[in-house]
Formats: structure tokens, sequence, C-alpha cells
């Protein structure tokens, strides 16, 4: 269901009023171009945004060999691994 778009870190800006970004998405493609609504992939980076405190903020994903996505958190300073479940 992912093999014809672009997976995006959205890193996130805190400097609003309303936090903005803070995960990843999903965009489809079709004949090299956006062709659908953007999907939420990985969320729940944002902890108390009245306080402005975050779990993290991903910065880049990469397709591992297996098939996961692994996405790279520099406030956390992790690299979350996605992957698949289930048949």
């Amino acid at each position: 269901a992912y093999q014809d778009g672009v997976f995006i870190a959205q890193h996130g800006s805190s400097n609003r009023t309303i936090f903005s970004g803070y995960k990843v998405i999903y965009v489809p493609f079709t004949e090299g171009r956006p062709s659908g609504e953007m999907q939420d992939i990985l969320t729940g980076f944002v902890a108390d945004e009245d306080r402005g405190q975050v779990y993290g903020r991903p910065v880049g994903v990469a397709a591992h060999v297996d098939g996961s996505l692994l996405v790279t958190d520099d406030s956390g300073n992790r690299i979350w691994r996605i992957s698949r479940t289930g048949d």
C-alpha cells in the first residue's frame, strides 16, 4: 500500500501558537505526482502543547531492507522503527 508514494518527516514548529508538524506522513503518488490525501503514519510527539513540551521531533525517514521504516528523532535522540504486524 505504501510503495508508490513518499514518507515525510515533519520536524515541527514550536514558535507558533498551535504546534504544527511533529509527525511522519505519507503522500501517495501516481505517475510521479501527488495523487491523494496525506496520511498520518507516526504521531504522538507532542506531550503538552500548553507547556511547549514534546517527546521528540522527527527529522528523516529511510526504508530498511526488511521493509520497516526508520525515523530519526533529533530531540528524543532516538531512531524509531515502524514495522508491519500481522498478515
